[in-house]
């Protein structure tokens, strides 16, 4: 009997365990929350809920749910939104598939995808920025360099994500 009663009490909580739960991200995303969904669904910006993997979702709602998980630090879950793109060529998808497998220490993998990523759009600096972030990781300064330059060169010193490889490049070399 008092099996048959801890079953009644799962059963009783899997409502408000279904629903979607809010996981603070890093800051880095569009958002200060990121939903999660339950294993086979992803979060629909457009329906406010969380939908199956198999719905026709829109690129921009893979990718910014994709890329909100990754800043969240939730990097799998993470690919496994992103592959789902109908743009394998999206700078920005390739991006973030970029950034979540270097994130979760499969930096050549990263590295792929992000030289993809340029690739289709040369002028994308935040791969740029995330491309020598990786090369800092594995100790390449030379190159960390080289990508700071290519950003200079698109967007100037001034711009956000020259500042920031700048900072990691100097913290990177004073050790």
């Amino acid at each position: 009997m008092k099996r048959f009663a801890k079953t009644l009490h799962v059963f009783a909580i899997l409502p408000f365990l279904a629903a979607p739960a809010m996981a603070a991200g890093d800051g880095g995303g569009s958002s200060d929350k990121t939903p999660t969904c339950e294993t086979g669904k992803v979060w629909d910006k457009d329906k406010n809920k969380c939908v199956p993997k198999t719905s026709a979702l829109d690129d921009e709602s893979i990718y910014e749910y994709g890329r909100d998980l990754a800043y969240a630090g939730r990097y799998d879950e993470a690919i496994d939104v992103l592959t789902l793109a109908h743009d394998k060529t999206d700078a920005r998808i390739l991006n973030f598939l970029g950034y979540a497998h270097r994130k979760s220490g499969r930096i050549e993998v990263g590295l792929g995808y992000y030289q993809e990523a340029i690739r289709n759009d040369p002028n994308y600096t935040l791969v740029r920025e995330y491309l020598g972030e990786a090369y800092l990781q594995l100790g390449d300064i030379a190159s960390a360099r080289g990508q700071l330059t290519e950003i200079k060169n698109r967007c100037g010193v001034e711009c956000r994500e020259y500042s920031l490889l700048a900072r990691q490049i100097d913290v990177f070399v004073k050790g």
